[in-house]
């Protein structure tokens, strides 16, 4: 699938880009309910063909079972930078959410939100180009600091950024999660239009069995295989 005509191409335009948006965030707002439809994003890379596959996985709030899949593949739209990684990904993410026939209630990407040092990581980012609720469930801490939550599932700690330099001091800008007893945390970021609160009770319901939200490990699996699929019928 093509990539947008409009869509950044050089660092200097992808800068101010996330300024722009940045200021459209709203990072509060309500969590998901019963009924409700979560979908997971992630993406996978074929490097030698410049091609990036999305994945976008429907979920049943209440139950978790898989009500739509849905794949998308598309050139990579942006070289590798730091800091701008959803200008890589989210063309081929937005394709693969469209070619959903329902539209989810909240999405769950695989990143960071406000987690990010611009305060636009690709949950965000997504979230202000679609209007949809989003956040972010990822791996690794990025370049934040905080102490580590205690040991037991529902645990969790402030995810902090102590880089500010305005004079106001330490910024929480997510959390440090413990969706399974004994197992390393991951780490939590708003997107857009939902707050933090919120996103760490949805993170745990969704993390029912797993280190990683169901919505996570689901699109991380689709993706892959599609991947798969794409190379073997191209090699």
């Amino acid at each position: 699938m093509p990539i947008p005509a409009d869509w950044p191409t050089t660092e200097t335009e992808a800068l101010a880009e996330q300024d722009r948006l940045r200021a459209l965030v709203e990072p509060f707002g309500p969590g998901p309910v019963d009924g409700d439809l979560v979908a997971g994003v992630d993406v996978a890379y074929d490097d030698e063909r410049d091609l990036v596959v999305a994945a976008a996985v429907l979920l049943d709030h209440s139950t978790l079972e898989v009500v739509e899949e849905a794949t998308a593949v598309g050139r990579i739209a942006f070289p590798y930078i730091p800091g701008l990684l959803a200008f890589r990904e989210l063309p081929a993410v937005l394709d693969a959410l469209a070619a959903l026939t329902r539209t989810p209630d909240l999405v769950v990407c695989d990143g960071y939100g406000l987690a990010h040092p611009r305060r636009l990581g690709l949950a965000s980012h997504l979230g202000v180009l679609t209007g949809l609720r989003t956040y972010g469930v990822a791996k690794t801490p990025f370049t934040f600091t905080g102490t580590a939550p205690g040991p037991e599932r529902g645990s969790w700690a402030p995810l902090m950024d102590t880089r500010t330099g305005d004079g106001q001091g330490e910024e929480v800008v997510g959390r440090a999660v413990r969706t399974r007893t004994g197992v390393k945390p991951v780490f939590v970021s708003v997107g857009h239009r939902i707050g933090l609160d919120e996103a760490t009770a949805s993170t745990l319901h969704l993390a029912r069995d797993y280190r990683q939200p169901e919505t996570t490990r689901r699109a991380d699996s689709l993706c892959r295989r599609a991947l798969t699929d794409l190379q073997h019928t191209t090699a």
